[in-house]
């Protein structure tokens, strides 16, 4: 495999997608010894077919406002390899989605989904309709026009969309109550859902924890663990918010939470009421953290990221190319040993260099971040066994999911050094059991 051919190939055919073209370079560089090692994956296509979707699908979406004006958005659904189960990956709703966001996180997830154990395949969908300032009866209306095109491409065992950024619970609720009308079954075609109609305990920390499971795998390598540890936190979302209280769960202390509008700095640590107060500060449909500034008498620094503040370890949970070269120069500069991805991309390509040129423990997001997806599988599981698991269940299989995850990664990341490479150990152990069920079941 020529990895810099391909590029210049998928360049041509699909010009301005930076951010899908950035995650296939990341995933070739990583896997290309083990692709060349293996001329069967070359004589089958595997890589021409698999950085290319099964199908993109892009859709209209007219809804009415609140005084009845029409409002149109666009909807997309990317369905990027079944190989090893159905279609698995949330939808986002929010002004940037566009398609090569969308391709860059449905090729993340045919990876980091390979990763679970679970047998699911990798797709991603959403629109980019701004549910900021919107009222509930808008964003109900919104999510049932989305759900009149999008259930036609979806399914228990073909494709099963989850939440991502700007989609929660209620949307899960809006869009699943839609699909179960205009398809006359109760199925679980959604995850996310609600405790009491389908839903899996711990789904909306799912992705935290897990982020911060991955870390503790990785601190104990060194001997070390969370207690007594300073940490930083990006993002003030379901996952900052999982993160935090797992840290807090773990003798850690959390001093960072961010927003668009700047991050604030609580040098006594996030826990108790102060973490109660994200959930209500994510409820009230905002998307800014300077309010928890004011509320419990911190710095705010505005228009700026966390990663400035001395600390332990890092753990970015906003959103894609949050974290760059500076900012880990930065980091390592301030003692940090560890960084674990709780956002899809988060760290630029120049920022892994750095963490890599340090041999500081990092852990890329298609692996630390999988815990939410994780947490999905389980879900279908219970909906397809028509039970549900106690919340000491879930978090244990999650933890264990997790633990496996790690392991992977050291089976195919470390070098003769000890150190150990969590990008190509990801990307490897996550492209082997795809690229192997390709061959498999023939060119289809």
């Amino acid at each position: 495999m020529n990895v810099e051919k391909t590029m210049i190939g998928l360049e041509k055919k699909h010009p301005g997608e930076q951010e899908y073209l950035q995650a296939v370079r990341e995933v070739l560089e990583s896997i290309e010894e083990v692709y060349s090692d293996n001329p069967h994956f070359e004589s089958a296509g595997i890589i021409e077919r698999l950085v290319e979707p099964d199908r993109v699908l892009t859709f209209k979406i007219p809804w009415a406002d609140d005084d009845g004006a029409v409002m149109v958005n666009l909807g997309y659904r990317i369905q990027f390899n079944n190989a090893i189960g159905p279609y698995k990956g949330g939808l986002r709703f929010h002004p940037s989605v566009n398609l090569s966001i969308l391709k860059f996180l449905g090729f993340e997830q045919i990876f980091k989904n390979s990763l679970t154990t679970l047998p699911m395949g990798g797709a991603k969908g959403g629109s980019d309709f701004n549910p900021k300032g919107k009222s509930d009866a808008e964003i109900m209306r919104f999510c049932q026009a989305f759900m009149l095109e999008l259930w036609k491409l979806i399914g228990p065992e073909t494709d099963v969309p989850a939440g991502d950024i700007g989609v929660g619970g209620r949307e899960i609720g809006f869009l699943f109550g839609m699909y179960r009308k205009l398809a006359r079954e109760n199925t679980g075609v959604l995850t996310g859902k609600g405790r009491g109609w389908g839903g899996s305990l711990i789904r909306p920390e799912a992705t935290g924890f897990g982020n911060v499971y991955f870390a503790k795998e990785m601190l104990k390598t060194k001997g070390e663990s969370f207690e007594g540890k300073t940490v930083c936190v990006s993002g003030f979302g379901n996952v900052a918010w999982g993160a935090t209280k797992k840290v807090s769960q773990l003798g850690g202390k959390v001093v960072t939470l961010s927003g668009p509008d700047g991050y604030i700095y609580d040098p006594d640590g996030i826990s108790g009421e102060k973490i109660d107060y994200m959930l209500e500060l994510r409820a009230s449909n905002n998307d800014v953290v300077q309010p928890y500034a004011l509320e419990f008498g911190v710095e705010f620094h505005k228009g700026k990221r966390p990663w400035n503040v001395p600390c332990d370890i890092a753990l970015p949970c906003a959103t894609q190319n949050e974290l760059d070269g500076n900012d880990a120069e930065a980091l390592i500069k301030n003692g940090c040993i560890c960084v674990s991805e709780g956002a899809n991309m988060p760290s630029t390509p120049e920022a892994v260099e750095v963490f890599h040129r340090s041999k500081i423990l990092y852990g890329p997001g298609k692996a630390a971040n999988a815990g939410g997806v994780s947490v999905s599988g389980l879900e279908m599981t219970q909906n397809s066994m028509k039970l549900n698991w106690t919340r000491e269940e879930v978090d244990n299989k999650l933890h264990q999911i997790m633990q496996e995850i790690h392991e992977q990664c050291v089976t195919h990341g470390s070098s003769e050094d000890g150190f150990v490479d969590y990008v190509k150990g990801a990307n490897i152990a996550g492209f082997l059991k795809v690229a192997n069920a390709m061959v498999d079941q023939g060119v289809i």
